[in-house]
């Protein structure tokens, strides 16, 4: 059994890390998307904005144990599977691009409107202004919120464990649950929690250095 939580985990890193890094590379510009295209935004796009938040809105809505099942098709476009730990990557990064793309809007949209309106006063380009002042100002905020999109995926994946995603929450399901066995579930459960614990204070940790 202790090979096989040694194996779980791993399986669940894996699983947050390649979500963690979609939800970074798609989410981050994304939510800059959202921004700069709203109202007195760099790049004011009433239309484009109110399709895309719809979208984003719309995904964010679905229950994660739905979405898993709902996009199978397109899973097994990606993985070749529908069970297994990749398999289970591809809703997993869906939902972290829409969770945190929201996040990295807020995040921005608490930078001062005098620090924007100063850089065009110099003469900085939008793009400048994006990633010379938007982002750095943001990052702290940014950070925390990556903080917690990684500890509800660390949930997510557990989820995923009941429709064959593999992980901690798999081996919660198929040899504690199911074998009525509360030792096992303990066992996992007592893992989720470091897990996130850990996760938690080195965001903690990044987020304080930041700032400073």
């Amino acid at each position: 059994m202790i090979d096989l939580l040694i194996q779980a985990t791993g399986e669940t890193l894996l699983m947050v890390a390649i979500s963690t890094l979609a939800g970074i590379l798609f989410g981050l510009p994304l939510g800059v998307f959202l921004f700069t295209t709203d109202k007195n935004g760099l790049y004011q796009n009433k239309t484009l904005n109110l399709i895309v938040g719809f979208i984003v809105n719309a995904v964010r809505s679905i229950p994660y144990i739905i979405l898993v099942v709902a996009i199978i098709p397109l899973t097994r476009l990606i993985a070749g599977t529908s069970i297994g730990t990749l398999a289970a990557s591809v809703p997993l990064s869906i939902a972290a691009i829409m969770l945190y793309c929201r996040m990295v809007e807020e995040a921005i949209r608490q930078t001062p409107q005098g620090l924007i309106e100063a850089a065009q006063s110099m003469g900085a380009s939008r793009k400048q202004i994006i990633t010379k002042i938007l982002i750095p100002e943001s990052l702290p905020q940014l950070i925390s919120n990556l903080t917690l999109v990684i500890i509800s995926l660390i949930g997510f994946s557990a989820m995923a464990g009941a429709v064959g995603g593999g992980g901690l929450g798999d081996v919660g399901i198929r040899y504690g649950y199911q074998r009525y066995n509360l030792m096992v579930i303990a066992q996992v459960v007592v893992i989720l929690i470091l897990l996130v614990q850990i996760i938690q204070t080195s965001g903690d940790w990044i987020t304080k250095r930041l700032r400073k």
